[in-house]
């Protein structure tokens, strides 16, 4: 019997401009690495179905099930501020889209699935150690509430794959709202293409803001949803790594997790991938940097926002402005949170910030600090506990206003376990060597991150040799 996924494609009905159509390219030897069984219920698949033979061949490519509509994306995209009008999905095929049984609409995108119009001379392909981190990490942030992308699958491939040294292959399986990206508007910007312009913001108002008026109501909802995914990002030490316009989604989610990383010790300037050599998105410029990037799609969307050019571009940049009142103020409510506030004072943003700056100063650690504060231990997390004491009276004066129960909300606000890097790839060295047990440890104690994990080491910093200083893409 034929494999059947109850596919609804919206995508591949607009014009063949868009994209372009293809399979993904078969492997050797599909095996199961990992079948997010959560994910498929909320998707109303059959987990013992993509568990088979059936399903796994699907998800490394081996098989397009019934209903299908491969193909791979067209969009274009700043890439540390470099404009590329010309990018694309260069190692992804998107098989379809499902809308789950509450009505929400997804696609089924296949990553790692072989070469593309768009792949530049590259070989489509991924291998276990950038899937696995992103099936980990985009599950992690899940767990943690912040909107992102998630992993239904990771499978082997059975081929090597050549990159500064020879990796077992494989394929992730991602479901996303959609993968419309600030990009996709662009890509038709570059080309004045007008009527592709306004189908793909009539498509994107459809499928992700309803309520939006036009152009410029589009804008304006995307603006306050990236800044609010941007703060959440700041309130768990989470750094991108690779905020081109082509990795700033349109429905809000993070997605293409690269050079990603989890900080550990607090520091604003944060950096770790190693592509990011001028610290362009360094943990602390991630506002302004999604502000810059928001700025883009303003651009391509002018066309059709006013027949007058200079009507359009105020418009447009009011709207902009607004970026960073909205991220201040879902910042500052994430951060009320992280230290037990539930009633609003003034001083209390200056108080988080004074915080912040001891424990960049005290070389603390981000998640164990905060996580510390509801058992007065978070003294313990810096070099020199002086700077928390000096920090501490104001504090404590400052929970007097408040309601009884703030150790216990604070434990539901401030993880007790995140993806740390050094675990990682503790994770990915071993699945390169055919165990997934650390893996599996790793994934399950994410899932629940308010909860602390029985392998208290997962809680732990890095010893000074188990350091990741750098990340990299795999690609």
């Amino acid at each position: 019997m034929a494999l059947t996924l109850p596919f609804d494609n919206s995508y591949s009905a607009l014009p063949d401009r868009f994209y372009v159509r293809l399979d993904p390219t078969p492997v050797t030897a599909p095996a199961k690495m990992f079948v997010n069984d959560a994910l498929a219920k909320q998707l109303g698949l059959d987990s013992d179905v993509l568990h088979g033979p059936d399903g796994i061949a699907m998800f490394a490519g081996n098989l397009v099930p019934d209903g299908a509509a491969p193909l791979a994306q067209a969009y274009a995209g700043h890439q540390f501020g470099g404009f590329n009008p010309q990018l694309g999905d260069g190692r992804a095929v998107l098989l379809g889209e499902i809308v789950d049984p509450s009505g929400v609409r997804h696609d089924i995108q296949l990553k790692g699935s072989g070469p593309t119009p768009f792949s530049r001379m590259g070989d489509g392909r991924a291998w276990v150690g950038p899937v696995l981190r992103e099936y980990i990490m985009s599950e992690a942030m899940h767990a943690l509430g912040i909107p992102t992308t998630r992993a239904l699958a990771a499978v082997t491939t059975g081929d090597t794959i050549l990159r500064e040294a020879p990796f077992p292959g494989a394929v992730l399986t991602r479901v996303a709202q959609s993968h419309v990206r600030v990009g996709t508007f662009q890509y038709f910007a570059a080309r004045r293409d007008t009527e592709a312009l306004t189908m793909l913001t009539d498509y994107v108002i459809a499928r992700h803001y309803p309520d939006a008026e036009g152009a410029l109501g589009l804008l304006q909802a995307v603006v306050k949803r990236q800044a609010s995914l941007i703060a959440k990002w700041m309130s768990v030490g989470f750094v991108h790594g690779v905020m081109n316009t082509d990795n700033c989604q349109i429905a809000g989610e993070t997605i293409d997790y690269g050079p990603c990383a989890f900080m550990d010790i607090y520091h604003p300037d944060t950096v770790f991938s190693s592509i990011d050599q001028h610290a362009r998105y360094a943990f602390n410029r991630q506002p302004d940097i999604a502000m810059w990037n928001l700025a883009q799609l303003a651009t391509a969307l002018l066309p059709l926002m006013d027949p007058d050019a200079d009507v359009a571009v105020a418009a447009a940049t009011e709207v902009i402005h607004t970026f960073a009142d909205h991220f201040q103020e879902d910042w500052v409510a994430l951060f009320r949170a992280k230290i037990g506030l539930t009633t609003i004072q003034d001083g209390d943003e200056a108080l988080i910030s004074d915080l912040l700056a001891r424990m960049a100063g005290g070389s603390a650690d981000f998640t164990n600090t905060f996580r510390a504060l509801s058992g007065d231990k978070a003294r313990d997390q810096f070099l020199n506990p002086d700077a928390f004491d000096q920090w501490a009276p104001a504090y404590r004066d400052r929970l007097t206003n408040e309601p009884k129960g703030t150790s216990r909300r604070m434990d539901q606000t401030n993880p007790s376990v995140i993806p740390r890097t050094h675990r990682i790839e503790e994770a990915i060295q071993a699945a390169v060597n055919g165990d997934l047990g650390p893996a599996n440890k790793l994934i399950s104690a994410l899932l629940a991150p308010f909860e602390t994990p029985t392998d208290l080491h997962l809680t732990r910093p890095p010893e000074p040799n188990e350091i990741v200083t750098q990340t990299f893409c795999g690609t």
